[in-house]
């Protein structure tokens, strides 16, 4: 499709810097009307603000979605089911709100009977994949337009130059040029000082957490109730999922719980440095992993784990609405129909560890687990079973040691008689080779 075909764009619009400016850019190189899809997953703005500086800058409308409640149910906590952290440490989110925002800018687009979506990722990250990916497998009809890869801006400053020449009101300025996402999941931290992996994060660089060194004194137990792998309950309240996750952010974030300062490795080949704090999904995940100890079977936890690893992958490289992802939800959905109960977790100078667990339906039997006497456990058992248990290994060692003396005694003759004359060769049974049938 041409510029000149683009009619109508749905624009995923925050009110950020790169957004704010490609309203205007949009209309500029496409000619094209523009509408913007705000969608709210817990990032804490002035959302009448925000559509009033969409519609100021030259949209013809502005919708703004909560999707708070449907992010965490539907991305966030099948994720914490999955027990998915990218590379050990990232708690993916920032890539698990992007399905979620680009089902809804779809939506949007429909209303509006757009021809085309926008976005304002970079062409140096992962978002630009994971929005794209989105818009394939829900609307492949429509035009993709990405600004920051065709655009001449290519820096953060441009755009605020770009923002000054047109009077547009961007937030920030160039002497502070984080890149920050926030929902309720997570904040994360890029960009300025932190592009130098070999420099430390600003003490200032915090929004859902304190240092661990100005965290309570003393530690804070906090009760979480899981329902079938999900959290539903906090100190035996039961609480929605947007006020369970901000009630938990500020409780871990008192102790400093959940701040990572790390480097990853992006889907586009590049290293980056950011600092997340998901203090809520800090806990659940450990949480939850700590139920699972009594209320999964050996079998099931051993595969679960060869899934969480796979699982942040693909919600790290924008495949979040492949058939692999949903096989996956299925097996977890099925693994987790017995993760109900409630788990104790100690909070304390970033820590958080879990100290009590209990569930109905529990495989732990104390009766079996005791070092006491019991009725029920025939320790001499233990014999027959250790027996079977080794039997390959134990007629391994066999074969390894019938094979060695042979050798021996085919290379010379038998261990003991001094003689060095070459075996006979041994006659062959049965059906010639078939090099001596040819």
């Amino acid at each position: 499709m041409k510029k000149t075909d683009v009619k109508r764009v749905a624009l995923a619009y925050s009110g950020g810097l790169d957004t704010s400016v490609m309203v205007t850019w949009l209309k500029e190189n496409y000619g094209c009307e523009v509408v913007a899809a705000v969608v709210d997953v817990g990032q804490k703005e002035d959302f009448e603000e925000i559509r009033a500086k969409a519609m100021a800058t030259g949209a013809i409308g502005c919708r703004v979605v909560d999707l708070r409640e449907r992010f965490l149910t539907e991305c966030a906590f099948p994720a914490l089911k999955a027990g998915a952290v990218y590379e050990g440490r990232y708690l993916l989110g920032t890539s698990l709100a992007r399905p979620v925002i680009a089902a809804a800018q779809v939506e949007v687009a429909r209303e509006f009977d757009c021809d085309a979506v926008a976005h304002g990722c970079t062409g140096k990250g992962n978002d630009q994949v994971r929005f794209e990916l989105a818009y394939q497998a829900l609307a492949p009809d429509l035009t993709v337009i990405a600004p920051w890869r065709e655009w001449e801006i290519t820096s953060r400053e441009d755009a605020f130059a770009y923002a000054a020449e047109r009077n547009i009101p961007v937030p920030g300025s160039p002497r502070k040029l984080y890149s920050i996402d926030r929902n309720l999941w997570h904040t994360s931290f890029e960009g300025g000082i932190l592009e130098d992996p070999g420099a430390a994060a600003p003490d200032d660089l915090r929004d859902l957490t304190i240092a661990p060194t100005q965290a309570p004194d003393a530690p804070e137990n906090i009760v979480i109730t899981f329902r079938q792998g999900m959290p539903v309950g906090l100190d035996g309240v039961r609480f929605d999922p947007v006020d369970l996750v901000s009630r938990l952010n500020e409780r871990a974030g008192a102790h400093g719980v959940g701040r990572v300062d790390l480097v990853e490795n992006r889907l586009v080949g590049m290293k980056s440095r950011g600092v997340y704090e998901t203090p809520a999904g800090t806990v659940l995940l450990a949480a939850l992993a700590d139920l699972e100890s009594i209320t999964l079977d050996r079998d099931t936890a051993g595969f679960k784990r060869s899934v969480s690893d796979r699982y942040a992958e693909l919600v790290y490289q924008g495949l979040w609405f492949s058939p692999l992802r949903a096989a996956f939800d299925a097996f977890l959905d099925q693994a987790h129909e017995t993760s109900t109960g409630d788990v104790t977790m100690r909070l304390f100078k970033g820590q958080a560890m879990a100290v009590a667990r209990t569930s109905p339906f529990s495989l732990y039997r104390e009766d079996l687990a005791t070092f006491e006497e019991d009725s029920v456990y025939d320790q001499a058992d233990a014999g027959g079973f250790i027996r079977l248990w080794g039997l390959p290994s134990s007629l391994a060692a066999r074969v390894r040691a019938r094979a060695s003396v042979d050798a021996v005694t085919i290379g010379g003759a038998t261990p003991g008689s001094g003689s060095q004359a070459p075996a006979a060769a041994p006659k062959r049974a049965g059906r010639p080779l078939a090099s001596a049938r040819r």
